[in-house]
């Protein structure tokens, strides 16, 4: 049987247990032989530049990747990606492109694509949306007390066949706020709940959240 793989973009900064718990349950619910990690340079949705750099939050990655690896889980089930890397002159990454891309490189396998409930309710507002109806499936996943039904997804006018590469995915329950997460460890939290040990170690090593505190007053002009 083919392979059958998925892309899961976002910014990764930092990646957190709830990620992982995403992966894990698109995994298993839809027998995934991997899950492709693709941190993004710049989502044209959020132009607002990233915490972390991309070669950072890459990095970060690949050590989750590792650290479930460790837990007992298939190795390579779980992998980090270059392809959604920064463009020349800082311009967004596409989703369209991206999904060009990995067609390009796996052109047998059945290709997933990963996202959350809000945004894909967005999707009207990407890129060529029909294209990327066409280019993969898509795993959707809805958070606990949001169930996706037909009557939220009819804002997209599907086609029934394109409603027959829709599919939901309940019941995962790790609801983590990045921005609270940063908070915290700005705050010198080092969030091993949320964390793993890979990339918790990483964060400190790199200090990368930095304490707004810490950072140098300007001299005052009186000084």
């Amino acid at each position: 049987p083919a392979p059958r793989r998925a892309i899961f973009g976002g910014t990764f900064d930092p990646p957190h247990r709830g990620h992982m718990a995403i992966a894990r349950a698109a995994a298993d619910a839809f027998h995934l032989d991997q899950v492709l990690f693709a941190p993004t340079a710049r989502q044209p949705l959020k132009l607002k530049s990233n915490h972390s750099s991309f070669a950072d939050r890459l990095a970060m990655v690949a050590a989750a990747c590792a650290d479930e690896s460790k837990g007992g889980s298939a190795e390579n089930r779980f992998a980090v990606t270059d392809i959604d890397g920064p463009h020349p002159g800082g311009l967004p990454n596409y989703t369209v492109d991206t999904l060009t891309a990995l067609r390009a490189l796996y052109p047998g396998d059945i290709l997933f694509s990963l996202a959350g409930a809000d945004s894909f309710l967005n999707l009207h507002h990407w890129r060529e949306p029909q294209r990327l109806l066409a280019l993969s499936e898509w795993i959707v996943v809805t958070r606990p007390g949001y169930p996706l039904t037909d009557d939220r997804l009819a804002p997209l006018h599907l086609t029934v066949a394109q409603r027959e590469r829709v599919h939901i995915l309940t019941g995962v329950q790790e609801d983590v706020s990045a921005t609270a997460l940063r908070e915290r460890l700005r705050h010198g939290d080092p969030c091993a709940d949320l964390l793993s040990p890979s990339v918790a170690d990483y964060i400190r090593k790199r200090a990368l959240y930095p304490s707004r505190e810490l950072t140098p007053e300007r001299p005052s002009r009186s000084s």
